[in-house]
């Protein structure tokens, strides 16, 4: 029990904490808490910080990648464009989605997702070879008996044309017969924006029956060989520029991750000076109290 002297200075600083103290302090976090949120933060946007900068100067070697692998391209598929070869009708199509194994770049493999089931509304029975675990990995949900062939740890780095060829060989040693190749891939605008492509890649017979192949002077053997040397160059160029796309992305991606960081780091800072300042002001108004209590007795 206190004694009669101490029992007003009590009842004045119990009445002076209940003042200070709001009606739903329990939903409030600590200082200790908001602290330890502050840190935490500041870690991640120490890691998105870095991881901006170094996507930043990968960004143009990869560019520079893409820019060699559209001669490729682009150069194969001008002998078809003026042969005016077209895909056959009456035999499958096959799609072979570029994407790769890496994520925290934003929604560049589900683009590539996304525009493979546009392609299977127009081919319902195509089939599908994935390279990457990322758009492997969201169409065996929908489509998973629709994939043939898939590939892993590709387009880790910069890809090379013996990559693209040796995808090629095992593509080519698929039992079905198709009518044509379409590889969907991230098709490179800007540093900023990007958006899902397809290039052809034809078969053997579609280029036998070009109408305007008898102006190449080819034999057999020769046709068999720019088949896969095309499809090769076809998928060099779509792994290069879906690279490229892909170290945009994680650029872009981390610099807002790193912007929202900063903003949220205001925000808690603002929350833990308010916390510490009314923690403050509650100690000095029970010292004030109990002193004035303590003068009148």
């Amino acid at each position: 029990m206190f004694s009669r002297a101490v029992r007003p200075a009590v009842r004045a600083g119990s009445i002076a904490v209940s003042r200070t103290a709001p009606p739903n302090a329990a939903n409030f976090a600590t200082l200790r808490e908001i602290e330890g949120r502050l840190k935490s933060i500041k870690n991640i946007e120490k890691i998105t910080n870095t991881m901006k900068v170094i996507a930043s100067t990968r960004l143009t070697r990869a560019q520079k990648a893409m820019e060699d692998s559209r001669a490729y391209g682009q150069t194969s598929n001008t002998v078809f464009e003026n042969a005016e070869t077209k895909p056959l009708e009456d035999k499958k199509t096959l799609l072979v989605v570029a994407s790769s194994d890496k994520g925290l770049c934003g929604g560049i493999h589900s683009g590539l997702s996304k525009a493979t089931r546009r392609m299977l509304q127009q081919y319902p029975d195509a089939d599908i070879v994935v390279l990457g675990e990322k758009a492997k990995a969201q169409l065996s949900r929908t489509n998973p008996n629709a994939i043939v062939l898939s590939f892993a740890n590709v387009c880790k780095d910069i890809p090379t044309f013996n990559d693209a060829q040796s995808i090629a060989d095992q593509i080519s040693q698929l039992p079905t017969d198709y009518a044509s190749v379409k590889i969907i891939y991230n098709q490179f605008i800007n540093a900023q924006s990007y958006e899902a492509g397809t290039v052809e890649a034809y078969s053997e017979e579609a280029i036998t029956q070009s109408p305007n192949l008898s102006t190449f002077e080819t034999d057999d053997q020769t046709l068999a060989h720019l088949r896969e040397y095309a499809l090769a160059n076809n998928l060099f160029w779509a792994m290069a520029e879906g690279h490229a796309c892909e170290i945009s992305a994680r650029r872009n991606a981390m610099e807002n991750a790193s912007k929202n960081a900063g903003e949220m780091i205001n925000k808690f800072q603002i929350l833990y000076n308010r916390q510490r300042q009314a923690a403050i002001t509650g100690e000095l108004v029970e010292i004030i109290t109990g002193a004035t209590a303590s003068a009148d007795m």
